[in-house]
């Protein structure tokens, strides 16, 4: 040991620098390799859960978007008056049963099975003495000996099963009625299962497989597009059931948000590894290159070339860290000082070429929002809307003319000639504008109390903050609301300390605790109130927003609270 440590001793500094450098940089550089290649296998699988995710997200939001679709028609129908109050008759003659299929049933349950070319059928079941009215009006004995019937009849909600054939996705919902008629009524929505869950056939050209699971863990989508036949087996679809995804495949898992189903989403790993290989290649060949020409550059160390290069290494780690103002300054003219004047203009570059790509980004996103208002020719609305409302005047149809006159009104000020900033009168008149349609829809099932302060309507705000809480409260509470007695809608808006505060209260169905915590935190579909409590805290700052007060079956609030800004 002494011979090797007098023999290092003894070797020139040139030939000192070289073996050290071999030993602490050949060393790390075969542990490199080794953690190299794991790491990149987990970056790629990751990479792989992220498109996944991405895709898996995508699908989903279509998928949810056709369930709210058909939640909302069967709710509309179901919550008809006319309809329930049909449905729940004495009739006399076959005429007046004749009356009601012709004037109201048929027409409304035509319309909806025009209007959704993936729904097959609507049928409503009744205990009431009626006559069949072909698919449209059946007997509830039809369906007494479904497995689902004794849940339905008590059910509150809307109900989603697959049949066993798969031909059809069933959508089932009891009509509920404000009388005491002992009378049991459940409306049935066919949708076409191909159709339904078309979303998911086309996800990859191949080599993927997706699982729907509902509520008990029963299949009731199963797709497999792999070129590789052994995937496609029973014993590989029950692991993914089964959550065992082992190192044959890479998966992703999500539930919607409008129905208690789980979504699996899983593609072979050895696609991964045979898509990546070339680049895996590339990344080895560079390494190895470095390798040489490290070896090659240790030849050329000198003590006086170390300290400017622990300078340069301590302002990279500065530049590392995020801080591009770092300075360099150096008075040599030798490769050492060109290289570190060098790296100061690249970091000024990359510092500028950063502000230009953000500033670049902000232009192009107001190129095309103005690109998007252009599109919309709100003179053609209005006219259109116009020549609605005369037309229902001259037909003496008061509620298409009212319809007309607040979609007018709503989308007037909807757009608001392109500007985020309107006034507190004119977002107010776009919420009622909105009521007032809602209402119409609802055949006026609910009440609508203001209190609106007239000393605020001159003030500014951002626009579209009210109507999407509005919405929530119709749609999510009042629509839902299973307590005897009136549907009532309270706005209400005040001042107070140079602050403008909204409450918006609804005497529905109430939030659980669970979704209270995290509904201004979490993702949803549209323009949701995270949406608008994020557009609040952006614009006027981390003290604003929204604030939730909720208490199940009785009522939900919330608080909107901006400061005052004086109309310009």
């Amino acid at each position: 040991m002494s011979k090797i440590k007098q023999g290092f001793i003894n070797l020139k500094f040139r030939k000192k620098i070289l073996t050290i450098c071999v030993i602490a940089c050949g060393l790390p550089m075969i542990m490199l390799g080794s953690i190299w290649y794991k790491q990149v296998q987990e970056l790629l699988v990751t990479r792989e859960k992220e498109n996944l995710d991405e895709t898996l997200n995508q699908s989903m939001q279509n998928i949810d978007y056709k369930i709210n679709n058909y939640f909302g028609l069967i709710n509309q129908i179901a919550w008809n008056d006319e309809i329930r109050t049909g449905l729940t008759a004495d009739y006399n003659n076959n005429y007046q049963m004749y009356q009601f299929y012709a004037d109201t049933l048929h027409p409304q349950l035509f319309t909806t099975l025009s209007l959704q070319s993936d729904i097959q059928s609507l049928t409503i079941y009744t205990d009431n003495q009626m006559n069949p009215y072909g698919r449209f009006l059946r007997p509830l004995s039809d369906i007494r000996d479904e497995k689902w019937f004794d849940e339905m009849v008590e059910s509150r909600e809307v109900d989603m099963t697959v049949p066993t054939d798969k031909n059809f996705l069933k959508i089932f919902y009891r009509i509920f009625d404000n009388s005491n008629r002992p009378f049991h009524n459940i409306i049935e929505m066919n949708i076409d299962y191909e159709q339904f869950f078309s979303p998911f056939a086309d996800l990859f050209d191949e080599d993927y497989g997706v699982v729907i699971l509902d509520s008990s863990d029963k299949p009731v989508y199963v797709y497999n597009d792999f070129s590789d036949e052994s995937f496609l087996n029973s014993d590989k679809i029950s692991e993914i059931i089964n959550g065992e995804l082992d190192k044959e495949f890479v998966g992703e898992q999500a539930t919607l948000s409008s129905y208690q189903w789980t979504v699996h989403l899983y593609r072979p790993m050895s696609n991964i590894s045979a898509a990546t290989f070339p680049m895996r290649l590339t990344v080895i060949m560079v390494i190895l290159f470095a390798v040489v020409i490290m070896l090659l550059s240790i030849f050329l160390l000198a003590k006086v070339v170390v300290r400017p290069l622990e300078k340069l290494s301590k302002n990279m780690e500065q530049v590392e860290k995020g801080d591009l103002s770092v300075t360099f300054h150096n008075q040599g003219t030798d490769e050492i000082g060109s290289l570190i004047h060098q790296f100061g203009q690249m970091v000024y570059k990359v510092n500028d070429m950063i502000n230009q790509v953000y500033k670049s980004k902000i232009a192009e996103q107001k190129y095309e929002m103005k690109a998007l208002q252009a599109q919309i020719n709100p003179h053609f609305f209005y006219n259109s809307l116009s020549l609605i409302n005369s037309k229902a005047i001259m037909a003496d149809q008061e509620e298409i003319s009212q319809m007309a006159q607040h979609l007018s009104t709503f989308y007037r000020t909807t757009l608001n000639k392109g500007k985020s900033i309107i006034q507190v009168k004119n977002e107010i008149d776009n919420v009622r504008s909105y009521i007032d349609i809602q209402r119409l829809m609802h055949s006026d099932s609910f009440e609508v109390n203001y209190d609106i302060d007239s000393n605020i309507l001159d003030y500014s705000m951002l626009n579209l903050l009210l109507q999407p809480l509005v919405e929530n409260a119709i749609m999510h509470g009042l629509d839902h609301k299973i307590i005897e007695g009136k549907r009532v809608l309270e706005i209400k808006a005040t001042q107070q300390n140079n602050q403008l505060f909204f409450e918006i209260m609804d005497n529905g169905k109430g939030i659980n605790q669970k979704t209270l915590d995290t509904i201004l935190t979490k993702k949803t579909t549209g323009y949701g109130v995270k949406n608008v409590h994020d557009r609040i805290r952006l614009y006027y700052g981390e003290t604003y927003g929204l604030s939730y007060q909720s208490e199940l079956n009785k009522y939900t609030k919330v608080l909107m609270k901006i400061p005052i800004i004086q109309n310009k």
